[in-house]
């Protein structure tokens, strides 16, 4: 489940694979900007000729780590919603239950697409159209799925659903509140139960 918004090209040698995933590593723990390909390339066992020879850049190993981020974590998501309640409340709720598993295990440090937002802010960034275009996709995703509760409302509450699911992301990210996963699952209930009522609320 790839990003259509500019999906990956390149193929993916077992030296490619490697450096991708020694990248990925290395960018959410340090930061894009304060890597450098001689440090993705030494993790990575590869020569920088052969990183070069590959993805030709290091913009487009960014573009590769943030498609390649995208992609897991929809297909991660996918299985959740696949096995969630076939209840429409709950299957809302099952997002917000796949985004504290997954920071459980892959976020510790936050969204890797708000991070990398605030290193990459310019449209013109080849990365920029993944970053944007997951956002995009979730509020999509939560627009639907509010829309089969609350018909009348689901723009409005797809876009809060949308607010409380980041807000719980940046907040996991910087450890300030105890499992605000939980505390935007909540809210969340709050919101569809009224909205389906037909409240406004």
């Amino acid at each position: 489940m790839g990003s259509t918004e500019n999906p990956r090209r390149i193929t993916m040698t077992p030296a490619a694979r490697r450096a991708l995933a020694a990248a990925e590593r290395l960018f959410y723990e340090r930061g894009i900007h304060a890597v450098g390909v001689d440090l993705i390339a030494a993790e990575a066992g590869v020569t920088k000729k052969t990183l070069y020879d590959r993805f030709g850049s290091k913009e487009r190993i960014v573009v590769e780590y943030l498609a390649h981020r995208d992609e897991r974590w929809r297909a991660f998501l996918a299985e959740r919603l696949d096995a969630a309640s076939p209840e429409p409340v709950e299957r809302v709720l099952a997002v917000f239950d796949a985004s504290r598993a997954w920071s459980s295990e892959y976020g510790s440090k936050g969204c890797s697409m708000v991070n990398a937002h605030a290193e990459i802010s310019d449209p013109a960034h080849p990365a920029h159209a993944i970053i944007t275009g997951q956002k995009r996709w979730m509020l999509d995703l939560f627009t639907r799925l509010a829309g089969d509760v609350a018909p009348h409302d689901a723009d409005r509450a797809g876009r809060t659903l949308m607010l409380l699911h980041e807000g719980a992301l940046v907040a996991h990210g910087l450890n300030v509140l105890p499992d605000p996963f939980t505390h935007a699952r909540e809210e969340a209930r709050a919101l569809l139960t009224t909205a389906g009522r037909g409240g406004r609320g």
